[in-house]
């Protein structure tokens, strides 16, 4: 346009003869320059416009703009509608307050643009169209001495997280608050935060507490042990079971206490929770017991063999006075009554010896001596020293081929007593029947023995392996003549072979007991 305006005032110059056709010319050159400007500036409007209302309309944030003294809305994008699920009929010409959720809310934000035009990042709820809650981040400048303009960032997701991560703190916060167990999250080798039950084992405070390193209150006893614990969860390795560690208490005293450690994120960062559980007073019961087992065991001991001594001279007598009736001037009834002693003497010595067996199992002190050798010669050894085969109907039902490792002698006297009580609960015709089994893939030996005797009812099963115990204690003991202590010997060394003795009964029935020994000894030398 500036071109053709110079060429326009050269023309004049160079031919002014021509005067009022020039003016008439230049009047005419000059409107359409100025339509020219006037189109351009137009067009250079139209074209902003459109850019502006492409970048509003497609903005990825939602924008609205309101009167600054009324704040009645004139225009939104499709952002700042969908937000709030509502059409532009329903927002437009309407008050911008009208859409905070609640009056707190309004006052808050006539509070924020009263201060200022200009603002940023100020967090609020708007009202959707179905009345729910909708956090925005809102930002305001103004576009002119009448309009604001006012962008809204959607920030709802992150504080519904907020919210459900404060809620869940308040859950985590009352649960180890009010847990029994002391709770410790530990961080960087320091306590991070204690439960009112950690400061209750040591008496420390909170305060006193953070910040600290927990083997700082360890007993110097087990500080070794404990730091070597610690390593797993410093270095962040999986801990697997329990350790029991001995705290000093701030006055001094000692405290036992069972820990616990498991991997968690704190602050996006990892960190380990222990849970600590006062396990003192268990402790004592635990000591007291043993001491008091101890002490009982002691005391069979002794009573055991203070027994036993005067004992043997009476046996010695019984036998030689049975032996030589006629030198000894005894008479057929009196031979009875002597041989009757003898049973009964006789009985009493083998409960003497099962005590101190007892005695010695509870103890530890019993070492096994391991052999290997074949089931069946002892099985078969064992009914004609025990004259089993005289008292019942006894069948053997085991492989020749079958070999086993274990204490010979000691799994003799399991499958002794256990075939003594088949004997002694069966109902005539007596029939045991004692057998072998184990699949190629199986890891034990199962040695069985059945009997049709009397049974045990199921609430006493778990008890006959107690000492003294019986099924039936109150008429089994006077009627079988036993007092409970073979089932106990047996299954306790059953076990220091790493095995185990199972039991299935019916009343009036039979029972089965059947041996589970390990076909690979661990402890075998």
């Amino acid at each position: 346009m500036c071109g053709i305006a110079y060429q326009a005032v050269g023309y004049y110059y160079r031919y002014p003869d021509y005067a009022a056709l020039t003016v008439v010319t230049s009047e005419a050159v000059l409107f359409v320059i100025i339509a020219s400007m006037i189109s351009y500036f137009i067009e250079k409007i139209r074209l902003g416009e459109t850019r502006y209302r492409s970048i509003f309309e497609h903005s990825q944030l939602g924008i609205a703009l309101f009167g600054r003294t009324d704040f009645i809305i004139s225009q939104t994008n499709t952002r700042f509608l969908s937000m709030l699920d509502y059409s532009p009929e329903e927002v437009i010409g309407k008050p911008f307050l009208s859409l905070c959720l609640t009056s707190r809310d309004k006052e808050r934000f006539l509070e924020k643009i009263g201060k200022s035009d200009a603002t940023e990042n100020f967090e609020t709820r708007l009202a959707t169209k179905s009345g729910a809650g909708y956090w925005v981040n809102l930002s305001w400048n103004r576009v002119d001495d009448a309009t604001i303009s006012c962008t809204a960032v959607n920030i709802n997701g992150r504080k519904i997280a907020e919210k459900l991560n404060n809620d869940n703190m308040m859950k985590y916060s009352q649960l180890t608050e009010n847990s029994p167990n002391g709770i410790l999250l530990i961080q960087h080798d320091s306590i991070r935060f204690s439960n009112p039950s950690f400061s209750g084992l040591t008496g420390y405070g909170k305060n006193e507490l953070a910040g600290k390193n927990l083997a700082d209150f360890v007993d110097p006893r087990d500080k070794d042990e404990f730091i070597e614990f610690a390593k797993h969860w410093s270095e962040h390795k999986p801990v697997h079971g329990e350790k029991e560690i001995r705290f000093m208490t701030k006055n001094g005293d000692v405290r036992l206490a069972a820990l616990t450690a498991n991997s968690i994120l704190h602050l996006e960062k990892p960190a380990t929770m222990i849970n600590i559980v006062d396990i003192s007073e268990k402790q004592r019961l635990s000591d007291k017991i043993h001491e008091d087992n101890e002490r009982r065991r002691g005391i069979i001991v002794t009573v055991a063999h203070e027994l036993r001594t005067p004992l043997q001279p009476i046996l010695g007598y019984l036998n030689l006075l049975i032996s030589d009736p006629e030198g000894f001037g005894i008479v057929e009834d009196t031979k009875k009554i002597l041989e009757r002693c003898l049973v009964s003497v006789d009985r009493e010595r083998q409960i003497i010896n099962q005590m101190l067996d007892l005695s010695v199992l509870d103890s530890g002190k019993l070492q096994l001596s391991y052999s290997t050798f074949q089931l069946e010669p002892l099985v078969k050894s064992l009914l004609d020293t025990g004259g089993y085969l005289t008292k019942a109907e006894v069948t053997v039902d085991i492989p020749e081929s079958v070999t086993m490792t274990a204490d010979k002698d000691r799994i003799y006297s399991v499958i002794d007593s256990l075939l003594s009580n088949a004997v002694s609960y069966s109902k005539p015709p007596r029939k045991i029947n004692i057998h072998y089994s184990s699949e190629t893939d199986d890891l034990y030996h199962h040695i069985s023995v059945k009997d049709n005797g009397i049974g045990i009812e199921q609430n006493a099963i778990s008890s006959i392996f107690e000492p003294f115990q019986l099924a039936d204690s109150a008429k089994l003991s006077r009627r079988y003549d036993r007092i409970g202590l073979s089932l106990s010997i047996a299954k306790k060394v059953v076990q220091m072979h790493s095995g185990d003795i199972s039991v299935n009964s019916a009343v009036n029935t039979g029972s089965t007991f059947t041996i589970n020994l390990p076909k690979e000894m661990k402890n075998a030398s």
